[in-house]
């Protein structure tokens, strides 16, 4: 198994390191050519969601990859790339905008900008939450489903085969929501060969 990330901008290199734990090979996406190789899934990492839009369209990145998501290759964001995959973004405009979610950019302001709290995650149980400016999802909807609240907002979700996080699991040792991503490529590689 292959797992692509965007490697733009951001905290991407952590998830590479979160992969290589799991046994999954990983490769970086910088330029289009970095498109041609083989890959069964994607991940976009934190970061500053308005630069990575920019910089995936200048780099002609966003047709490619817009199309591979509608196409049903499994992707997983986190925190920025949660509001890229997002279909509405409160003060912002929405990016690739596949999945039926509308995110709050940095809604939890300065002062607690960055906070770590443990919370239940469906399917997996109790995990280590990092949030860093993160967003939250104010809005699920069609075929989008809950995965995890904190404090009534909820922090992580799955559309078929998307998935997205506000916080930042790469940044903890804990390895289940990778694991929970990796399932879900195993399990969409399985019915594209049945």
């Amino acid at each position: 198994m292959v797992v692509a990330v965007l490697a733009l901008q951001g905290a991407f290199i952590e998830h590479e390191k979160m992969l290589e734990k799991l046994g999954a090979d990983s490769f970086e996406i910088r330029q289009k050519k970095d498109l041609e190789k083989h890959f069964d899934a994607l991940i976009l990492p934190g970061g500053e969601s308005t630069v990575m839009g920019k910089l995936m369209r200048e780099c002609d990145l966003y047709e490619p990859i817009l199309e591979k998501i509608k196409e049903g290759l499994p992707v997983y964001g986190t925190c920025a790339g949660l509001i890229l995959l997002a279909e509405k973004v409160e003060d912002g405009k929405p990016a690739l905008g596949t999945m039926n979610i509308k995110a709050k950019r940095n809604a939890y302001g300065r002062q607690l900008g960055s906070f770590y709290t443990e919370a239940e995650f469906k399917g997996i149980g109790k995990i280590p939450m990092t949030f860093i400016r993160a967003p939250y999802i104010a809005e699920v909807y069609e075929g989008a489903e809950v995965l995890a609240e904190v404090d009534g907002k909820v922090v992580a979700a799955r559309q078929g085969n998307q998935l997205v996080t506000a916080f930042h699991p790469e940044l903890n040792e804990d390895l289940s929501v990778h694991q929970y991503f990796l399932d879900m490529v195993r399990q969409s590689m399985l019915a594209q060969a049945g």
